[in-house]
């Protein structure tokens, strides 16, 4: 299986907090997922980064 350790980047502070794995063949776009950030203390939006 093609899995790729991939890096989630915080929007709001820019602070790099978690990493995932994702199916390369699935999902050919970048991820966007609403995670907890322990620097904005809420909850905001994660994206991929490269």
């Amino acid at each position: 299986m093609p899995r790729e350790i991939v890096i989630l980047e915080c929007t709001s502070c820019k602070e790099r907090n978690y990493t995932t794995k994702k199916d390369k063949k699935k999902h050919s776009g970048r991820i966007e997922q609403v995670k907890f950030c322990p620097r904005e203390r809420a909850r905001t939006i994660h994206k991929e980064t490269k």
